[in-house]
């Protein structure tokens, strides 16, 4: 062999040698890591709520790496940015579970887009915390709901607008999409169970970023003539409630003629508002800013701090993702591991303190047991809280008031360990949920 052929062999040789040392190393420091995935939008007609939740990670990351981080390692946020663009969802969520190789991911909050990454989740065995109100009838084993269910804020809801405010007609108005069609579906065949006939209530559904609210808020004022006090059910999502709230105040919709419970509207939302002309409509949800207690004060300081703003609100979204994060980091820690089918396991009855006082326990359906609260806008752009459950409510996965639900029910602990157990056939069944 002449001399320049060794010497080419040896410098292959030497080559590969450092990659495989470098390729090595890179795979060593990642494993240093616990990589957690965040995905929310970042743009589109959903970061108005979105990016406050993608801040809320990453600030209990932050906090999570000042305390040691977990199991001896620091957390990495991988954030991506679906974009409010419903199909990117399963992309990102393909990233971020094949490429990046996350522990666990915090996102979404329209349903569609839960649904959209769900299918990719559950082929990859990955685990994803939700942290928003939603319809209901649904329950992964890859999924926890930290979130409303439908009897944790919409039936609550319409139950105190019949006792408190003596409603008899009902607009259930919502945005164009699977959480406002399947909550007023529910809501319909409650209303209806409850004596309410089908002339006094008014369903419509708008796009996504609608904005021209005149003529339909006329409607609204026109169906609420009738003689019989009238509520809107407020299913909007996103930016869309700018301009219906504003339509609302130029028609001379007051609160105290047709009042609106908004199921998506909190303290983020309304810090783009002339609040004045909202004052006494409502919303419902299971946390507010405005909730007298020691964790809570805590909360909004620690998050004002990180975002250098003392004007910023907090929101109920924020303090589920807070739940959800605080209970997956205790999950980690008792399974002493990252590893997803031990973490699940180790979710099962797990406790962490809520902000509002009481705790928040997550259940065998992997959906939380909380508080509901009603409250009240107030000139400031806070909620002025008028009602509230004397203790927590535990979520159901699926609602009683729909004939095809009411007999499911979901439990992930032996001996179900499915999503969607029929009682009466004794059947677990569906797609997805077993």
């Amino acid at each position: 062999m002449n001399e320049s052929l060794k010497s080419l062999l040896k410098k292959t040789s030497l080559a590969l040698t450092i990659s495989a040392f470098s390729l090595s190393a890179a795979m060593a420091q990642a494993a240093d890591t616990i990589k957690v995935g965040v995905l929310h939008s970042l743009s589109g007609t959903m970061a108005i709520s979105e990016t406050t939740l993608k801040d809320t990670v990453l600030m209990m990351i932050d906090e999570q790496n000042a305390k040691g981080g977990l199991l001896g390692k620091k957390l990495e946020a991988v954030v991506v940015d679906p974009a409010s663009n419903w199909p990117l969802f399963a992309e990102k969520a393909k990233q971020l579970l094949e490429k990046d190789k996350v522990d666990v991911i915090f996102g979404c909050w329209t349903s569609v887009s839960r649904k959209s990454a769900l299918p990719v989740i559950e082929e990859k065995n990955g685990l994803l915390f939700y942290p928003v109100q939603y319809e209901g009838e649904e329950s992964s084993k890859n999924v926890f709901y930290t979130g409303a269910a439908p009897n944790q804020q919409a039936i609550p809801a319409v139950d105190y607008l019949m006792k408190n405010e003596k409603v008899m007609r009902w607009v259930l108005e919502g945005t164009d999409y699977v959480y406002p069609r399947t909550t007023n579906k529910i809501l319909e065949a409650y209303l209806k169970s409850k004596g309410v006939k089908a002339e006094d209530i008014s369903i419509n559904y708008t796009p996504f970023g609608h904005s021209d609210w005149q003529t339909r808020v006329a409607e609204i004022k026109k169906f609420g003539s009738a003689g019989k006090k009238t509520a809107v059910v407020s299913t909007i999502n996103g930016d869309a409630n700018v301009p219906f709230y504003k339509e609302l105040a130029n028609a001379g919709v007051k609160a105290e003629d047709i009042p609106v419970v908004a199921f998506s509207v909190g303290e983020e939302e309304l810090a783009g508002f002339d609040t004045k002309p909202l004052v006494g409509h409502l919303a419902a949800w299971n946390y507010f800013m405005s909730a007298k207690d020691p964790a809570n004060s805590a909360f909004i300081a620690q998050w004002k701090k990180y975002i250098k703003n003392e004007k910023r609100t907090t929101n109920d979204p924020m303090e589920a993702t807070y739940i959800g994060f605080k209970m997956w980091a205790k999950a980690v820690t008792q399974a002493g591991t990252t590893k997803v089918d031990d973490v699940r396991d180790a979710m099962n009855g797990i406790s962490v303190p809520n902000l509002t006082g009481g705790i928040a326990v997550m259940n065998t359906n992997h959906h939380l047991t909380k508080p509901v609260l009603i409250g009240e806008i107030q000139e400031n752009g806070q909620f002025e809280i008028v009602w509230q459950t004397p203790g927590g409510v535990i979520g159901d996965a699926w609602t009683d008031f729909l004939p095809d639900s009411a007999n499911v029910v979901a439990d992930w602990t032996a001996p179900i360990k499915c999503g969607n157990f029929n009682i009466k056939t004794g059947k677990c069944s569906g797609q997805n949920y077993k």
